[in-house]
């Protein structure tokens, strides 16, 4: 069963067909769209900032979503995929970008729409990546233009993945949405 915690009578939100894995972590003010996905090892801990994810947003094992308590929220747009080992700190991500295995994205950097942070890269506080750039590296340099829905591609393939374990399963929160925590 996913730990879904409400904290200071902050609750967590999400839509519907949302698959949370078994020992996946969801805490306080996180509001999720539909089709979204966190999956095993992965926290989503909005304790002391709120954490909006659009829709058909995967948040992929092992990875971490947080926020700062004195400046920061953390904003997902639609369509983002997190990949395995991230970590995303107090930043805003644009419609259609992905986060690569293990990079860290860190307070008040933007990732503009369609981007790709490469895996293993450091995204420095308050760096702005534009619409459909890759970038790499410690610290994070620009590298190439990538295709428009290059990134997007991603989180077409979460959602039926997310499905195939939604059938699986009995729910043990609600996965038809209009939801909050059990």
């Amino acid at each position: 069963m996913a730990l879904i915690k409400s904290i200071k009578g902050l609750t967590p939100k999400w839509g519907k067909d949302c698959y949370f894995s078994e020992n996946a972590t969801i805490v306080g003010e996180v509001t999720m769209g539909d089709e979204c996905s966190v999956w095993f090892n992965a926290v989503v801990r909005g304790d002391v900032a709120p954490i909006t994810m659009g829709n058909g947003v995967n948040v992929q094992d092992g990875a971490c979503i947080h926020v700062t308590n004195t400046t920061g929220p953390t904003h997902i747009g639609n369509r983002v995929s997190i990949g395995h080992n991230a970590t995303v700190h107090a930043c805003t991500i644009h419609d259609g970008a992905l986060v690569g295995m293990g990079a860290t994205l860190l307070d008040h950097c933007e990732i503009g729409e369609g981007a790709v942070v490469a895996a293993g890269a450091l995204v420095l506080q308050g760096t702005k990546i534009g619409a459909h750039e890759i970038w790499g590296g410690v610290p994070a340099k620009y590298i190439k233009t990538t295709r428009p829905d290059q990134a997007e591609s991603f989180s077409a393939h979460y959602i039926e993945y997310s499905k195939w374990y939604l059938n699986e399963m009995d729910c043990d929160y609600d996965c038809d949405g209009d939801s909050a925590a059990k």
